[in-house]
């Protein structure tokens, strides 16, 4: 049994792309406790929780395309992970210009 390589379009369905205050990241570093540091698109280094929903259904890794959301006090050092990015997702936002990293 090896990876599953077909690409569906039924998981392109259920992203979810950047709203107006929602940027997009890369997963630098894990730094324990629900909490990783990710490097986003608007040049900032942000220390992001992950959402509670997002703990046991999605795990993060290190270089995996997040949506965070900037929390409206301290919104150029914390934000909120809100989404995962699957391979084919990411290759999805690249082609269609959100994804600029």
């Amino acid at each position: 049994m090896g990876k599953r390589k077909v690409k569906s379009e039924e998981e392109l369905k259920n992203m979810v792309l950047p709203a107006t205050t929602d940027v997009l990241g890369i997963a630098e570093r894990m730094m324990g406790f629900d909490r990783v540091l990710v490097k986003c698109q608007d040049g900032h280094e942000r220390l992001c929780r992950i959402r509670g929903k997002m703990k046991r259904r999605a795990w993060i890794r290190i270089k995996d395309i997040v949506l965070v959301s900037p929390w409206d006090f301290q919104s150029d050092k914390r934000g909120d992970i809100i989404w995962r990015y699957k391979r084919n997702q990411v290759e999805w936002l690249r082609r269609n210009g959100y994804l600029k990293i």
